[in-house]
């Protein structure tokens, strides 16, 4: 299997479909994981996004090639994971937001210190840390260690909806969910689209 064809995902394919396809695939970090049930869009020509004023230290990752890791410090506080799509030197990338804890619940448990498995994995900073994403993990491949991607069911029912926890771009329709889903960080107000 070829990057190109890594967890069945067209990485070469804009942000949002990427964003889309993503829903219900099972991403693990060293083991630990789940199942990805909510993610967001960015792209080089949205104001919201990292790449949006060109390379820089901090979001070179982002411009790398398609199906690796740009993890990022957000608000000084939380790692963030997100994953590169289209081709290297575009700058576009799809935010993990959150996952349906499988794998190695009593570890993410330990990690976050609580039981209840909504609040494991229900927002980008509580899945870093439960899966213990770190900036050293910025720029790897997805189809090697630390990092697992296996397909998903081949139609799962997704919901879209604006991106959240940003000030510009807010009513773009980036953010995508697995419809019904309780582990998601905020609930979709909108129709299944797929």
């Amino acid at each position: 299997m070829t990057k190109q064809q890594l967890a069945g995902i067209d990485w070469h394919a804009d942000s949002h479909e990427v964003a889309r396809q993503l829903i219900g695939v099972t991403l693990l970090v060293n083991g630990v994981g789940g199942r990805i049930v909510e993610t967001e869009a960015y792209d080089r020509d949205d104001p919201a996004s990292h790449s949006f004023a060109g390379p820089t230290e901090r979001n070179l990752a982002m411009f790398g090639p398609p199906a690796h890791a740009y993890v990022y410090l957000s608000h000084g506080i939380h790692w963030c994971l997100n994953v590169v799509c289209r081709e290297a030197g575009h700058g576009a990338g799809v935010l993990i937001r959150a996952l349906e804890p499988v794998t190695g619940i009593d570890r993410m448990m330990v990690r976050r210190g609580t039981d209840d498995l909504r609040k494991l994995c229900s927002g980008p900073g509580k899945l870093a840390q439960a899966l213990a994403v770190t900036r050293a993990m910025n720029g790897a491949a997805l189809d090697a260690p630390p990092f697992t991607l296996l397909a998903g069911a081949a139609a799962v029912a997704v919901v879209e909806g604006p991106r959240i926890g940003i000030s510009k771009a807010v009513d773009v329709r980036w953010r995508f969910g697995l419809a019904g889903s309780p582990y998601v960080s905020r609930p979709f107000r909108s129709l299944p689209v797929a």
